[in-house]
């Protein structure tokens, strides 16, 4: 029997005949015919959290600012909540993007409003102890909780987030707290930007109800409105470096087939890389820009994490409602080289996402598969400190190494047994740990075996949703890519605005984190601009 999703978008709704017009200022990469040369203040690469946040900055400020976007402009109306359609239009790589070894799969977004489009819209703040040892421990000045706090604030108010409230809790959710609490376990319920949610569950698959409050929805239209350009299916390929100078980023557009369309410069007084941690890092490897002390992309953190399913009796229908609501931070701690370093969060997936992330194969596969409505799921994400590594291949892609080091993959096998935990307190019958091969625990007692596992590539197989750290800031250009003010130490005119600033993992969602960073470090910009 094929599963389908237990809800699907209402395709007996009429759709228009033509879709409607672009908003003004929105650039179609694929429908340029000739070579395209433009000129404006700031060019940002990149339209997620750190991207629209630092234009809607510059662009509040008078400056003229040209956003580039590697994938498409959507629409409310062009999420359908299907998994087959999605993943290619909203992920990089169609979702499928790996280190080097296929170890651990990173999901990235690609898009208008990049990984803001496709999330859970979940928003905290970073941890004030990772903030204050930015500052001490790789002189960050400026970094720290305190001097965050009206950036966090700014943009806690402009993007509407507020607390997570109890009817807002689905029945996984409430599940997997029941089980926490029962074990005497910390967390709490989490705070979020949505207005309006129809809580269809298909949050990362976009929501066709428009009620994220996000870079896609808040912060580029406000570019827009004031004068900005966003170009999207433009490719950037080099950054232009002129007696030690950025002045331009060369590229090409996106054809609908994906094959290269033709080239364009925009030449500007300030570059913004906001491509993400792996997107940012490849471009300055392939522009092949100063880096005397080896420190670009050599400071790689993941936030790898793996999920735990827990069988239950009675129907979970996780799919339903608001995805995430509830975290469990028992196991998270933020000291340096602590054993217990992962945060507990519900994840789960939709039919196809779910399928391929379940071990096994044959009718075993298909009978785990039956128990779909049945399931809870519950992720233990590690605060690593292992550094990998991202580079441009000989093509310009990615090419992302990151090996686990032994004292993180014993943190986070410390937290998926915890996680498994959980999940017998909020009484499952039987648990999945998802090793290579499989580990079916019937008892908490059996959940002992996760931590005498010997990690090794692929067994188990994690998943990235975090990639952060790459670029990192700091005072010392022998141990960091960029300043505090996020410019780049050997090329003026250039900075970066995205996760890849972080010196550390912050062990939970970086999104309100890049937002707030974008906003400071646009100020910093707007200081130096040339007149």
């Amino acid at each position: 029997m094929a599963l389908t999703s237990p809800m699907q978008f209402d395709s007996s709704q009429p759709r228009p005949a033509m879709p409607p017009a672009l908003p003004t200022g929105v650039l179609r990469g694929a429908e340029l015919v000739r070579p395209l040369v433009l000129t404006t203040d700031v060019v940002v690469i990149g339209s997620g959290a750190g991207g629209a946040s630092l234009a809607s900055a510059v662009s509040r400020a008078g400056r003229q600012v040209i956003v580039l976007e590697e994938g498409e402009y959507h629409r409310a109306s062009d999420f359908n909540q299907r998994e087959g359609d999605m993943l290619p239009r909203l992920f990089q790589d169609g979702g499928g993007r790996q280190t080097t070894d296929g170890a651990v799969t990173i999901l990235s977004g690609r898009g208008a409003g990049g990984s803001t489009t496709h999330n859970t819209n979940l928003c905290k703040r970073a941890p004030a102890e990772i903030l204050d040892r930015w500052v001490h421990e790789h002189g960050a000045e400026g970094w720290s909780a305190s001097a965050l706090d009206a950036d966090y604030a700014a943009i806690e108010s402009e993007l509407g987030v507020t607390p997570i409230v109890e009817d807002e809790v689905n029945a996984h959710n409430a599940l997997i707290r029941r089980g926490a609490q029962a074990l005497g376990f910390a967390g709490g319920l989490l705070q979020h930007n949505r207005r309006g949610c129809a809580r269809s569950g298909f949050c990362e698959l976009g929501c066709a109800f428009d009620a994220k409050q996000n870079a896609l929805k808040v912060l580029l239209p406000e570019v827009l409105a004031r004068g900005g350009t966003l170009a999207c299916g433009m490719h950037a390929t080099a950054i232009v470096v002129q007696r030690g100078r950025a002045v331009a980023v060369r590229g090409y557009a996106v054809r609908p087939s994906g094959e290269r369309g033709v080239e364009f410069t925009v030449s500007a007084r300030a570059v913004v890389l906001a491509g993400s941690a792996i997107g940012s890092a490849v471009l300055l490897d392939r522009s092949g820009l100063p880096d005397p002390h080896h420190t670009a992309g050599r400071s790689l953190r993941l936030h790898p994490s793996l999920a735990v399913a827990g069988i239950f009796e009675g129907r979970v229908e996780a799919w339903r409602g608001i995805p995430q609501s509830f975290e469990c931070t028992e196991k998270l701690s933020f000291a340096p080289g602590a054993v217990d370093r992962t945060w507990l969060i519900p994840a789960f997936a939709h039919p196809a996402g779910f399928a391929g992330l379940l071990p096994g194969f044959g009718r075993g596969h298909a009978q785990a598969m039956r128990d779909y409505a049945h399931v809870a799921a519950l992720a233990a994400m590690l605060h690593d400190e292992t550094r990998g590594e991202v580079t441009a291949d000989r093509h310009g892609r990615p090419r992302i190494r990151y090996a686990l080091s032994p004292a993180d993959a014993t943190a986070l096998f410390r937290g998926v047994q915890a996680a498994g935990e959980v999940l017998f307190a909020a009484g499952a019958r039987r648990v999945l740990l998802p090793l290579a091969t499989p580990l079916v625990a019937n008892t908490p007692a059996e959940l002992r075996r996760i931590v005498e596992h010997r990690y090794r590539p692929l067994d188990p197989a994690l998943t990235s949703v975090h990639p952060m750290g790459s670029l990192p800031l700091g005072r010392d250009p022998r141990r960091s890519v960029v300043n505090p003010g996020g410019r780049h130490h050997h090329v003026a005119g250039l900075y970066v605005a995205d996760g890849s600033l972080f010196p550390t993992s912050i062990g939970g969602p970086p999104q309100l984190t890049i937002y707030a960073a974008a906003r400071k470090i646009a100020r910093h910009l707007l200081a130096e601009l040339p007149a």
